[in-house]
């Protein structure tokens, strides 16, 4: 048995498009008003060392890499923090590092500075707790001034690892 919709008049579905669309205008317009622009965080240039140093050009770099060396004791505590042969100060060894390096090659970003240029490796004891290797990486690739990011050095390299 058929039941048939005699006499009675089916209306088209519309879709109500107008609504649809404002909001999808309103959901942009909101994301659109909140989305905050961060630098990128933990965002380094380093080179790990190879196994064996290879040969390289010696017109590649002009300035000389700042050493850095971090000594440990046998629990991998930070003994010592030394930018060349100078050992920077027990109390705030890496706010130290900061400033001489910040002496070395200025603050001044641009083509052709000194920022630009330097390159600095690291030297860690083989038993050295990774976070002051971090510390030292914050302390030499630069710092926050009244809100704004002051780079000093991106090229940051690794010594080949000291034995045991």
């Amino acid at each position: 048995m058929r039941i048939r919709n005699v006499g009675r008049r089916q209306e088209p579905i519309r879709l109500m498009m107008t609504p649809m669309i404002d909001i999808v205008f309103l959901l942009l317009i909101f994301f659109i008003m909140t989305f905050k622009i961060v630098s990128p965080e933990g965002d380094f240039n380093i080179r790990m060392p190879a196994e064996a140093p290879a040969a390289r050009d010696p017109g590649i770099l002009m300035i000389p890499p700042l050493k850095v060396r971090l000594t440990a004791d046998r629990n991998g505590g930070l003994t010592g923090v030394y930018l060349g042969e100078a050992r920077m100060a027990d109390a705030a060894p890496f706010e130290e590092l900061r400033e001489r390096i910040m002496q070395i090659v200025g603050d001044d970003a641009g083509p052709g500075s000194a920022v630009e240029d330097s390159e600095v490796e690291l030297d860690c004891d083989y038993n050295l707790r990774f976070e002051y290797a971090i510390d030292a990486i914050t302390a030499v690739s630069g710092k926050i001034r009244h809100g704004e990011i002051i780079k000093l050095i991106d090229k940051i390299r690794f010594a080949p690892p000291r034995s045991q």
